[in-house]
């Protein structure tokens, strides 16, 4: 067994192995820094990473799970490519979590390549400088943004409000480890300035884990662990996921772990606000960025809000380039991908795809059940298993429903003293129920699929066997069976004249892109097929 000690090979280790060994090495370090770039490979191959070489397959070594998914989901294709270009042959691969957390050399390993540059080590973000503006000064409350210094909330709230400079002499570390369940403390600072209610964050712990969004709260634990490591981490998706409950989860939980960090939470439009402010001499534009550019962690809510403010955005840019180059930990929420934002340009779009991206989907059943529960505790709402199952059966788009439901049958319970059974939150809830249960017809489908693909209504209907119109047409049909109630034969009937069986063949076909994960030809481009089936669901869902 061959064993390759990472991919990101660093310069001066020992030279172990045969001249073969090392031709090997070097052929595989270039072309998979081909394939993905000399940035993403520093930060996702380097020591942390190790590849094993064995008969007929190469196994991958990761760290962690967050490692291990977000290699194989993004970079399946471009190991197997490089594999293949290397060894001339397929390669079979295997994802692993590392039995070791250092990979020691030892017979049999391929040598260090020595044209690589050493791997980036990201170290933890450290303390501002002593001449960064004062947390909780008129600027802060100006700008309108939640701001905290980690450390004691009671003996720093006064601090913070009073405007007083706060400094630490400890040695810098990272932001935490994460914290045991306890309740939330809330912020020690008040949006709209001195006297006016404090809010109170969301924290990790209250977060229900989900498959829906388990790889962003893995990136979320990741940059608590490691600061600086992933910058930016940008979370997407449709409202009402939970994308703001998790940036108030990290900036709660950073608060708790070390006095020596700084964390600034806040929305896009706060932002942009402070920036117009500081432009018109509030402050000045010195003071803004010594505020945003010395912190150890900035959180930006409602990215989509710097769509088309050309000004805003060259900020941003250059705030972002700022804090990465100082190893600082940006983490950003969305309610799109980052490349569906055309408006922000090129160059912010590619600094926010430079870090790690993910989306948070709709939740499904069991995690609606979670939050259903966790809800409930928090309400002090004693409501049984079969009224918990039918609510997450019922309203099944996003938790700010949920809660709402919650919210109603508190209402209710309380105004007429009914107990809630299942029965009562059938009567309290049947508005809801009727608003959040849109019927799905062919047309809806037929619509959203052209609009999305960019096709014309006929070529659905038409005969035409290209894979421009055929693939297209057989997506229709897969989408028709899981969407709606039609039988086999008023969908092919809909979609061309064609027969059940020929209904029968297009599911099983799609079925098998989205096993094999590879592109496929919709209409005038090929497409990954779980982001077409991604965009032409968020059409359906929004009528």
């Amino acid at each position: 067994m061959v064993r390759s000690e990472g991919v990101g090979y660093a310069p001066g280790t020992p030279q172990e192995g045969t001249k073969d060994d090392m031709d090997i090495a070097t052929a595989l370090h270039s072309a998979l820094v081909e394939k993905v770039g000399r940035e993403r490979y520093d930060l996702w191959f380097g020591p942390q990473t190790r590849l094993e070489l064995r008969d007929g397959s190469v196994a991958v070594y990761a760290p962690n799970t967050l490692f291990l998914d977000w290699i194989r989901f993004q970079f399946r294709h471009s190991i197997e490519s490089a594999c293949e270009e290397t060894f001339r042959r397929p390669m079979t691969l295997e994802f692993l979590l590392d039995p070791v957390s250092t990979p020691l050399p030892g017979n049999g390993a391929l040598p260090s390549s020595p044209p690589a540059p050493q791997p980036c080590r990201l170290a933890p973000v450290t303390a501002p400088p002593t001449n960064a503006a004062p947390l909780g000064s008129g600027e802060e409350t100006n700008a309108g943004s939640e701001v905290g210094r980690i450390g004691n909330p009671s003996s720093e709230a006064a601090d913070l409000l009073d405007g007083s400079p706060i400094r630490s002499t400890e040695k810098p570390s990272p932001i935490l480890s994460l914290p045991p369940t306890e309740a939330v403390v809330p912020a020690d600072v008040a949006p709209g300035g001195r006297g006016q209610p404090r809010r109170t964050f969301h924290n990790l712990d209250s977060f229900v884990v989900g498959p829906s969004n388990r790889l962003a709260y893995a990136g979320a634990e990741q940059i608590l662990h490691r600061p600086g490591d992933i910058s930016p981490l940008v979370i997407y998706g449709p409202t009402g996921l939970g994308k703001t409950h998790l940036l108030e989860g990290i900036w709660t939980a950073a608060r708790r772990g070390s006095r020596s960090v700084t964390a600034i939470y806040l929305s896009a439009e706060q932002f942009a606000n402070g920036f117009f402010q500081a432009l018109r001499g509030g402050g000045g534009m010195p003071s803004f960025r010594r505020k945003y550019r010395d912190v150890d962690l900035l959180l930006i809510d409602d990215l989509q809000f710097f769509s088309g403010k050309h000004h805003t955005q060259v900020e941003l840019l250059y705030t972002i380039d700022s804090l990465v180059r100082q190893r600082r930990q940006l983490v950003f929420a969305s309610d799109r991908l980052p490349s569906e934002l055309i408006d922000l340009g090129p160059e912010l779009i590619a600094r926010l795809q430079s870090g790690l991206v993910c989306r948070i989907e709709q939740p499904d059943y069991e995690t609606r059940r979670g939050i259903v529960a966790r809800m409930a505790e928090r309400l002090g709402l004693a409501i049984g298993e079969e009224v918990q199952q039918w609510i997450a059966s019922r309203l099944t788009r996003h938790a700010r429903e949920l809660s709402g439901a919650l919210c109603k049958l508190q209402a209710v319970h309380r105004a007429w003293g009914k107990p809630i059974t299942v029965a009562m939150a059938e009567e309290a809830l049947a508005d809801m129920i009727r608003d959040g249960s849109r019927v799905v017809r062919l047309p809806d489908i037929e619509k959203a699929i052209c609009e999305t693909l960019g096709l014309d209504a006929a070529s659905l209907h038409s005969g035409g066997k290209s894979k421009s119109v055929s693939h297209p047409r057989m997506l229709a049909m897969w989408l028709a069976r899981k969407y709606t109630r039609s039988a086999l034969t008023e969908i092919g009937h809909y979609f061309g004249h064609r027969s059940h069986s020929t209904v029968i063949s297009a599911q099983r076909r799609v079925e098998q892109w989205l096993r094999c994960g590879e592109p496929v030809a919709l209409a005038d481009r090929t497409w990954e097929i779980d982001e077409a089936i991604r965009h032409i669901e968020r059409r359906l869902q929004a009528g």
